[in-house]
C-alpha cells in the first residue's frame, strides 16, 4: 500500500509537471514561440465541437502534431479554466500500462477536481497504450460532457484502430505536411501570399488566375528560389528553421522519421518480416516519385512478389509516405481496369534525405516540382476523382472528373519550363485531351512565364510552378476559414434555440 501510494504520487507530480498552465495559466514559452499551422483554428473547433467524439489526430512523423495539440491548449486556456485542461504523454515511463479513465482520475485527484464535465484531456503518444481505441470508446460513452483528444506518432497503426474500433465515437483530423503557403509564413515572406488573398472570392480557379498580373518577373524569379529550397527542406517545421537539419537532412529524416516508420511501426504494425525488402521498395518509389509505375515492372525491378507489393503500398500510403494516383482513359467512358499508377511522396523533402538536394536545373527536377505541386492538392481535395489521362499517345498530369456523369471538369497540366509557353505544339498531348473532352479552359505550368493563350476555343492559363501551388495552399487556407464560419453558423443556432 506504501508502494502504491508512492506511485501515485509520483504519477501526479508528473501530471503536475507536464501542465504548468495549472499553476501559471500558460503553455511552454517554449511551445508559444512556435510558429502555428494554419489548420489550429479548423482543429479548435472539432475539439470544442459539441458532437459526442473524441478527436484522434493522424499525421506521419514530425509534422507537429504535439506542437498543434500545445497550441489548441493555448487558444483554450483563453476561454477555459487551466485546471480543467489535461495533457498527458503516454509514454511516460511512469504511465506504463495504466488505462485512459485511470489516468483521467490521477489529472482529477492532483487538482482536486473530482467532477469530471467540463475537462479537455489530451492523450499524446497514445500508440504506448495496447488497445487504446478500446480504452478511448470507453471514455466517450462514459463521460458525455468532456472532450478527449489523442494523437500519436505511428500514424498507420492509429488509423487502422480508428476506424475498426472507433465508428460513431472518433472523428479523425489529418495534419499534412508543411503547405508551401505556410512556409512562406514561417520564413518571413507573407508577401507573396497577400498577393494572392483575393483569389478566392469565387469558385473558379480559372477566373482567379487571370489576376495575377500583378506579379513581376524578379517576384517570380524569388518565388521559385523559395519553391525549390522548399521542395528540397520545407516540408517538416523543424527543417525549415534548422540549418544545421539542412546540412545533413538524411540523419534527421531518415533516422527520426523513415527508420522508425519502414523498420518499427508498419512491422510491427503489419507482420513485415523482410524489413530491408520494404526499405528498398520505399527508397526506389522516393528517387522515382511523380513517375508512373505497375505492379509487373515494380514487381521486377524491386524483386518482390506483386501480391506482397500491393500490401507494401498500401501499408506505405496508411503511414502517409505515399500517395498514388490511378490512371484514367483520353475518354473516361472508355476507361477500363487500370494496371498503372503514379506515386507520389507526400512530402517532397523526403527525397531530400534519401539522396542530395535538387536544383533548378536538375534533370530530376521536373518530377519533383509536380510532387511539390501534389503535395498542395493534398492539403484540399476528396481525391476520389481525381486521375492522371494517360493513353498510348500522350499523357495530362492531372484530370478532375464529374462523379455522376463520368466527365472531365478540369485538366492541369504541370512542367518546370517555359517552352510550351512559346510554342503550344509542344502541348500536342494536351490539345488532343481538350479537344476531345471539349474543355474551354486548362492550367499549364511554367517555369516563370506568366499569361494565357486561346487556340480552338479553349484558354491555356500559364502559371509558374511555385505561384501555383501558392495558389492550391491559399485554397486550402480559405477552405479553413469557411469550416470555421460554418462552425460560427452552427453553434450560434443552437445557443439560439437554447435561449429561446
Amino acid at each position: 500500500m506504501v508502494l502504491q501510494a508512492q506511485s501515485d504520487s509520483l504519477i501526479r507530480e508528473r501530471l503536475t509537471f507536464d501542465n504548468p498552465w495549472w499553476n501559471t495559466g500558460a503553455i511552454e514559452p517554449h511551445f508559444d514561440r512556435r510558429p502555428r499551422r494554419q489548420y489550429l483554428e479548423l482543429f479548435r473547433s472539432l475539439v470544442v465541437s459539441r458532437v459526442r467524439r473524441a478527436v484522434v489526430l493522424l499525421g506521419s512523423r514530425r509534422v507537429g502534431k504535439t506542437v498543434l495539440l500545445y497550441h489548441t491548449i493555448a487558444e483554450l486556456l483563453k476561454d477555459s479554466p487551466p485546471r480543467k485542461i489535461a495533457y498527458v504523454s503516454v509514454d511516460t515511463p511512469l504511465y506504463h500500462n495504466i488505462g485512459l479513465e485511470q489516468l483521467f482520475l490521477h489529472c482529477r485527484k492532483a487538482l482536486g477536481e473530482e467532477d469530471p464535465a467540463g475537462w479537455y484531456v489530451f492523450f499524446d503518444e497514445i500508440q504506448y497504450l495496447k488497445d487504446w481505441e478500446i480504452h478511448l470508446k470507453s471514455l466517450v460513452d462514459s463521460y458525455p460532457n468532456t472532450r478527449f483528444v489523442v494523437s500519436g506518432s505511428a500514424a498507420a497503426a492509429l488509423r487502422l484502430k480508428s476506424r475498426e474500433s472507433g465508428a460513431g465515437r472518433f472523428t479523425e483530423f489529418f495534419l499534412p505536411p508543411v503547405s508551401f503557403r505556410e512556409y512562406l509564413i514561417f520564413r518571413k515572406k507573407e508577401k507573396f501570399v497577400k498577393k494572392v488573398d483575393f483569389f478566392f472570392f469565387k469558385d473558379q480557379l480559372a477566373e482567379n488566375l487571370k489576376k495575377i498580373q500583378n506579379f513581376s518577373s524578379s517576384e517570380i524569379e524569388e518565388l521559385n528560389h523559395a519553391f525549390l529550397h522548399y521542395l528540397n527542406f520545407g516540408g517538416y517545421p523543424e527543417m525549415i528553421f534548422s540549418e544545421e537539419i539542412q546540412k545533413d537532412p538524411g540523419r534527421f529524416i531518415r533516422q527520426d522519421i523513415l527508420d522508425k516508420v519502414l523498420l518499427r511501426d508498419l512491422p510491427s504494425l503489419y507482420g513485415i518480416r523482410d524489413v530491408q525488402e520494404l526499405n528498398t521498395l520505399f527508397t526506389m518509389i522516393a528517387y522515382n516519385s511523380g513517375s508512373e509505375f505497375n505492379l509487373e515492372e515494380l514487381s521486377q525491378k524491386s524483386g518482390v512478389s506483386k501480391n506482397t507489393l500491393k500490401r507494401y503500398l498500401e501499408y506505405l500510403e496508411a503511414a502517409f509516405l505515399i500517395k498514388i494516383l490511378h490512371k484514367t482513359a483520353q475518354k473516361p467512358r472508355n476507361f477500363q481496369r487500370a494496371t498503372h499508377f503514379k506515386i507520389y511522396l507526400t512530402n517532397p523533402s523526403l527525397r531530400t534525405a534519401l539522396f542530395t538536394p535538387l536544383s533548378g536545373e536538375d534533370s530530376q527536377i521536373g518530377l519533383m516540382v509536380e510532387t511539390g505541386v501534389m503535395a498542395q492538392l493534398g492539403h484540399i481535395l476528396d481525391d476520389k476523382w481525381f486521375f492522371y489521362a494517360r493513353w498510348p499517345k500522350g499523357e495530362v498530369d492531372l484530370v478532375e472528373l464529374d462523379a455522376k456523369q463520368l466527365k472531365i471538369v478540369s485538366a492541369i497540366e504541370i512542367k518546370w519550363s517555359d517552352d510550351h509557353f512559346e510554342n503550344l505544339s509542344r502541348l500536342q498531348a494536351l490539345r488532343q485531351f481538350v479537344a476531345i473532352n471539349k474543355l474551354d479552359s486548362v492550367i499549364v505550368t511554367t517555369k516563370s512565364k506568366l499569361g494565357q493563350k486561346h487556340f480552338d476555343k479553349c484558354t491555356y492559363l500559364f502559371v509558374p510552378a511555385s505561384l501555383f501551388s501558392l495558389v492550391l495552399s491559399q485554397r486550402a487556407f480559405v477552405k479553413d476559414l469557411l469550416f470555421r464560419f460554418l462552425h460560427f453558423v452552427v453553434e450560434a443556432t443552437r445557443h439560439l434555440k437554447k435561449y429561446n
